[in-house]
């Protein structure tokens, strides 16, 4: 059986694992703390593809013919 990549479809946006460095930075622009980020969970089809863990936190960036990206984070929980 060929197995299908998620993030290949071009309805899927960009998901994107970031560093501990860069999760601070975010939290600190929007003066939030990780556990108010809106959720992911890790059976997510494309959390599992990128191998996100629990407590990871993933930039998903949507491209959009008006705002033209657009970017969002989620929190991974289980």
């Amino acid at each position: 059986m060929k197995k299908f990549a998620v993030q290949d479809h071009e309805l899927v946006p960009s998901h994107v694992i970031l560093s501990p460095e860069e999760v601070d930075v975010v939290l600190k622009e929007y003066g939030v703390e990780a556990r108010q980020l809106p959720k992911i969970h890790i059976n997510d089809p494309v959390a599992k593809e990128i191998e996100a863990k629990v407590g990871d936190v993933i930039k998903i960036i949507r491209l959009s013919p008006t705002a033209k990206k657009s970017v969002f984070y989620r929190l991974v929980i289980d």
